[in-house]
């Protein structure tokens, strides 16, 4: 199906300005290579293919490079409205870039807040969570090693936690994309979440300065790529065409399901692949509130009990009175069914407050951005998620069609699903491929 991008309203962060626009070199007229998308994947696939001494052409749809990675700046601050953890950072290349750059890289914050009712949690409270946690993790990673055949992963999340059980599978779902009866049980395991890492400054400001110099055309959208010839043909909505030895296409997994058509089609394994994936929802309000009795940079904070049920939070980003509320695909999904945008998420942001700390807590609490990637018409979702059944998807999709056609994206990685540095990790592992045939060849 062709998204018909006139009929689609402009999401909520897209009226923001990002803090990095960085200077672009002209395309080449006749590349090696064509780069669909200037998100992670596609600017690590543009340094290492010219790095390797190819010609590359970047096509972004968006006039901006990040995909869902942007830094704006609000009253005088740097915050993402995308993604914003580096998680991972022992196998995540962009920390390790961060590094040999001298970026301005912190350590997330181990400690944590909990919130019961109406007060803060006991320190025997706040052990018994923890253990539940560390209880339940095990059980799932240890379960899903020993499984055969795949199945959903909510399946997996113990019974005998007590109080704890729901948050816990709630946490699950959020950092999940799905409910986790959606999630596929074989793929869960592979998500690391450990040394995670945030970056001064914002993280999609830090890709955007990663992407100076490269040669990049904004405000191109891709329709259609074609390898019936020699080498690939890439058609640009505007009726331009590029014409290549390889092209790379980095682009989120729900656009391709959407609105890039290939000549001739794909084959039945790689379009199986694509259309069996879920969108998965991770949205937040962004919430300046001076006032939030949480201290602490950089702090996740938990609510549990009460008419609602807040997936997530994380508090006093980088010491500052700024706040992430994190919304799942449930809550989501059940502001959409409001109909009145991101109104109805101030609204429940609110009243969840109202109700753990109070009316009078509320005074000085504004929230200048509402996110919608959900409704993005170049993203459709937050990320890629692997339905029960599917988990042969990621490693499929890595294979290239006819050696011409390469993908690259969040969606590939086993180690890093759903992050900026696993659609990274996934453009290098592209760009080295091509840099090794076509080299081959022109030898």
């Amino acid at each position: 199906m062709k998204v018909s991008r006139a009929a689609i309203l402009p999401p909520a962060h897209a009226r923001f300005l990002p803090t990095v626009a960085p200077r672009y070199a002209p395309l080449p007229a006749s590349p090696d290579v064509v780069v669909v998308g200037a998100g992670a994947a596609g600017i690590a696939a543009a340094r290492a293919l010219i790095e390797g001494g190819l010609s590359v052409a970047v096509l972004e749809a968006r006039d901006r490079v990040g995909g869902r990675a942007v830094t704006t700046s609000l009253r005088g601050h740097a915050i993402d409205l995308g993604a914003h953890w580096l998680h991972a950072g022992p196998v995540n290349p962009l920390v390790a870039l961060g590094r040999a750059r001298s970026e301005p890289l912190r350590k997330a914050a181990q400690d944590s807040h909990l919130v019961i009712g109406r007060r803060p949690a006991r320190p025997a409270e706040k052990a018994a969570f923890s253990r539940a946690f560390d209880r339940a993790d095990r059980a799932m990673t240890l379960g899903a090693s020993r499984a055969v055949e795949d199945r959903a992963v909510g399946s997996l999340v113990p019974v005998g936690l007590g109080p704890w059980r729901d948050r816990i599978a709630l946490v699950h779902a959020l950092v999940s994309g799905r409910p986790l009866g959606e999630v596929s049980l074989h793929d869960w395991p592979s998500l690391e979440y450990g040394d995670n890492f945030f970056i001064g400054g914002g993280y999609g400001a830090y890709l955007a300065r990663l992407a100076q110099g490269l040669p990049i055309a904004l405000g191109t959208p891709v329709s259609r790529i074609d390898r019936s010839a020699h080498g690939v043909s890439v058609e640009t909505e505007n009726g331009a065409v590029l014409r290549a030895d390889a092209v790379v296409v980095a682009v989120p997994i729900m656009v391709l399901q959407a609105s890039v058509r290939f000549t001739p089609v794909l084959p039945p394994e790689i379009r199986s692949a694509i259309d069996g994936f879920r969108s998965g929802t991770y949205e937040h309000a962004v919430l300046h509130w001076p006032s939030m009795p949480f201290r602490g940079r950089d702090r996740l904070a938990s609510i549990v009990g009460g008419r609602q049920r807040p997936p997530g939070l994380l508090t006093r980003i980088d010491g500052t009175p700024f706040h992430y509320f994190e919304m799942d695909a449930a809550m989501a999904e059940a502001l959409d069914a409001k109909r009145d945008g991101t109104d109805a998420a101030r609204r429940l942001v609110r009243t969840i407050f109202a109700e753990h700390f109070g009316h009078r807590a509320l005074h000085y609490l504004g929230i200048p951005a509402v996110t919608e990637w959900r409704h993005d018409p170049w993203s459709l979702g937050s990320w890629a998620v692997v339905p029960p059944g599917h988990a042969h998807a990621r490693s499929t999709l890595t294979a290239p069609v006819d050696d011409r056609l390469w993908f690259a994206g969040e969606a590939l990685s086993r180690e890093q699903w759903g992050t900026v540095g696993g659609a990274y990790a996934e453009g290098l592992r592209a760009a080295g491929e091509i840099v090794e045939r076509i080299g081959r060849v022109q030898a």
